[in-house]
């Protein structure tokens, strides 16, 4: 069957390299020659405001035209000059000094300033604004109540410009993760009379995103939009490290279809592709040179137990339901191979660290602590219910834990979809026994997977508390003198939590693609971060594989 399906792919694709040839240059052809590489991006965009749009199709347009103070290694995921030349960190951790570059230029050639952070920051944390990723900047003093109406005057918030380039920061406690923030583009500066010109300062979708009203201060300028068709943009030539910019520009593509944009790179219509249908996804790891590139993505799909609710209150049953999971089964048949078994909350590599692995699959060890509670070979058992928000990949996963929980404990499990409001509702509120749940990073440091689980912290639904792990999240890491440090603490901590097992991890996420070999500088990392300044194409490429 996989030989039939990739001698068809081949097939198709060898048909349209042809056509290629004698009817005309594909966009990757011309691409190559012209440096613009043609990038899928999955669905039309909501905006292009930093301050408004939360999703993946609108950060990789907003990268190509906006920049941070910092920006990240696409190789290391370690913070480097942005809009900030440089930036200093007061011996005690809570004042960071940014200086800004002063050859920093927004695109109509206005000079990028201090000031522009502090009214864009003002925007951005103004409850008016509804920014969904205000709690970006919560580190800051007085940010958090700021934001949620607590205080009014944004003075109190401990942002300042004391020059024209230097913006002064004081943060309300050791944060080693600020810098890594400032490449989020919720935390970008916007050009503050473009903004006004066409309405007030917390007008949400407004006409200054427009390709001829846009004033922005990244590596690319906007140059076109044809809804639903594609959206171009070109280099820039007032940014600061032009030089370095490779590329004269990209396309994106805004397709809805995973299955359409898979097709659109098989026949040289893109460079790059984020969705790969997940039965392609054998045909393509079968072929030799493969465009398929899978990395681990900082992100875990895992399921929440109610710690509050008998049966799930005692240790021991939440130990048993994990241990009695194949994860390793589940990702071969039921998500192709397409993700990595999960043992932790953390994903593995997080700029660095590595979390605990406490269990495994030990369907043994399972019975004898069901037995242990009360339950052997499932006597008794009162029955629990396993909630997920409606989706057929979804389903599946419950169908298959709810199949191994009844194989090797011998115990029902109910399942029941829910529609997306209800559901978050039912998690919220701790209206649930099981419940499916999922968290992608927002920056690459334990942190953001570890605090989750602080006592009465708002994303804590399985209710686990312990005044230890708070201290050691809150106080321990924030303070420590170095990253090993810091990841030693971290360490303890989720062990402390697996320990406890409120969670069931089951899979870290990964991220898939398909690229054109032609495309250099382009590498795999756990944000699935594109930095321009770092991507070129080899139009030589069939005579340089290997490069990089």
């Amino acid at each position: 069957m996989r030989y039939s399906a990739l001698r068809s792919l081949l097939a198709i694709t060898a048909a349209t390299l042809l056509l290629a040839c004698t009817g005309g240059e594909s966009n990757v052809a011309q691409g190559n020659r012209d440096g613009i590489l043609h990038y899928g991006n999955g669905s039309e965009p909501q905006g292009l405001d930093p301050h408004v749009v939360t999703g993946v199709p609108e950060n990789k347009l907003i990268r190509a035209l906006f920049e941070g103070l910092a920006v990240k290694n696409p190789y290391t995921l370690e913070p480097e000059p942005g809009v900030a030349r440089s930036w200093d960190i007061s011996d005690d951790g809570k004042v960071v000094t940014f200086n800004i570059n002063p050859e920093a230029r927004w695109s109509n050639g206005d000079p990028v300033t201090a000031h522009d952070y502090v009214w864009s920051w003002d925007r951005a944390l103004n409850p008016a604004m509804g920014n969904l990723y205000a709690y970006m900047l919560y580190p800051i003093v007085n940010a958090e109540a700021y934001a949620k109406g607590d205080i009014t005057d944004f003075s109190q918030v401990g942002v300042k410009a004391l020059d024209d380039l230097t913006l002064q920061v004081t943060l309300s406690a050791p944060t080693p993760y600020f810098i890594q923030l400032m490449d989020h583009y919720s935390t970008f500066a916007v050009h503050r009379a473009t903004i006004e010109k066409h309405g007030k300062a917390t007008s949400r979708f407004t006409q200054w995103t427009r390709v001829e009203n846009m004033v922005n201060n990244g590596p690319s300028n906007h140059q076109e939009w044809k809804l639903n068709r594609r959206i171009v943009v070109e280099k820039s030539e007032t940014h600061w490290d032009r030089d370095n910019v490779k590329l004269n520009g990209f396309v994106f593509y805004p397709t809805e279809n995973v299955v359409s944009e898979e097709r659109m790179f098989r026949v040289g219509q893109l460079h790059y592709t984020g969705t790969v249908p997940l039965e392609k996804i054998p045909v393509y790891e079968a072929m030799e040179n493969s465009p398929y590139v899978q990395a681990p993505y900082l992100g875990t799909y895992f399921f929440l137990l109610n710690t509050n609710r008998p049966p799930l209150d005692d240790v021991r049953i939440r130990w048993a339901l994990s241990l009695a999971i194949d994860r390793d089964k589940l990702n071969q048949t039921v998500l192709q191979n397409s993700n990595v078994p999960a043992y932790s909350i953390t994903p593995p590599g997080t700029l660095g660290y590595d979390p605990p692995k406490l269990f495994d699959y030990e369907p043994d060890k399972a019975r004898r602590l069901l037995a242990a509670a009360g339950f052997p070979d499932g006597a008794g058992w009162p029955g629990i219910e396993l909630i997920y928000n409606t989706s057929e990949s979804h389903r599946k996963i419950a169908v298959a834990l709810q199949q191994m929980w009844k194989d090797e404990l011998n115990i029902p499990v109910t399942i029941s979809n829910q529609e997306w409001k209800v559901y978050l509702d039912s998690v919220t509120q701790m209206n649930f026994d099981i419940a499916r749940r999922g968290w992608i990073g927002d920056y690459v440091d334990p942190n953001n997977f570890l605090d989750l689980y602080l006592s009465g912290g708002g994303n804590n639904n399985p209710g686990f508390a312990d005044p230890r792990y708070d201290e050691m999240i809150l106080q321990l890491a924030p303070q420590a003198k170095t990253r090993e440090e810091r990841y030693r603490i971290f360490y303890e901590a989720e062990t402390m939590l697996m320990e406890q097992m409120p969670i069931l991890p089951i899979y870290t996420y990964t991220s898939k693609h398909l690229i054109h070999p032609s495309v250099k500088g382009l590498p795999s990392n756990l944000m699935d971060s594109l930095n321009l300044k770092y991507v070129w194409l080899d139009p030589d490429w069939e005579n340089t594989r290997g490069g990089s």
